[in-house]
């Protein structure tokens, strides 16, 4: 099924890639790219030979009738993982004992380092968790990925994408052997994280904001409810004005 909806995606959207050469032919490694659209876990193993594993939450293979149905065998077919976010520590544990499970397996794990999709188009701060605990708990060499203007063929929000080429930048693996075993050490977590999410801003050409993007989508939903509230407080005070200038 991967080959079925990977040539369809080539086919309709025509792709462009760089760095295919630093996709191993064989071998562990993890792919850390940037998250602009719902579609980049589709775009970038479509465009690979070999099989990506991303993540996602179990919902999507537990809902119930056809559709839900058809929403797993569609997860599943593109190499999507199942998550149970339940449990003390939620998703971000589980996830990182998927990656190491996948890695362990000798294939490749990608993740979004973010976290999230960014709510703007720009590169936020990478979380020190998911990414940098993998790499140092296998070992296994870290490829940072540029994802281009997947959000502008389906933007959040949007069902139906629009016909356009994105892109993809697959930047040379960076090494990380040096810390292996170090997964206990925030800070190594940390510098480790940061140096991906500086390779991948160098790739994508975006502009980076040191905020995790979690915390925008807070001050963006923030900044929308108090325009919307303003402009509620406004219209009733016009009407009133308006009410009062009748009743004179």
């Amino acid at each position: 099924m991967k080959f079925s909806i990977g040539g369809s995606l080539k086919l309709a959207f025509r792709p462009w890639v760089e760095g295919l050469e630093n996709i191993p032919a064989e071998g562990p490694a993890i792919l850390a790219s940037n998250h602009l659209s719902f579609s980049d876990s589709f775009f970038l193993p479509a465009v690979l030979d070999r099989k990506v594993t991303f993540i996602a939450k179990a919902e999507y293979f537990t809902s119930p009738g056809v559709k839900g149905k058809l929403t797993a065998a569609f997860f599943k077919g593109v190499g999507q993982l199942p998550v149970d976010r339940s449990g003390a520590r939620g998703a971000g544990e589980a996830a990182i004992k998927s990656g190491i499970e996948v890695i362990e397996r000798g294939e490749l794990f990608g993740i979004y380092p973010e976290g999230t999709r960014s709510p703007d188009g720009r590169l936020y701060r990478g979380k020190p968790g998911g990414l940098a605990r993998v790499a140092l708990a296998t070992g296994a060499p870290v490829i940072p990925v540029a994802m281009i203007d997947t959000e502008k063929i389906q933007p959040p929000g949007k069902i139906v994408p629009k016909l356009m080429r994105p892109g993809i930048r697959i930047g040379k693996p960076l090494d990380f052997s040096r810390y292996k075993g170090m997964d206990g050490d925030r800070f190594i977590l940390r510098s480790v994280t940061d140096e991906v999410m500086y390779e991948i801003m160098k790739l994508s050409g975006q502009e980076y904001v040191d905020i995790y993007a979690t915390a925008a989508k807070r001050q963006i939903a923030d900044a929308e409810k108090a325009e919307k509230e303003a402009a509620k407080a406004a219209k009733a005070a016009a009407d009133k004005s308006a009410a009062d200038k009748n009743a004179e």
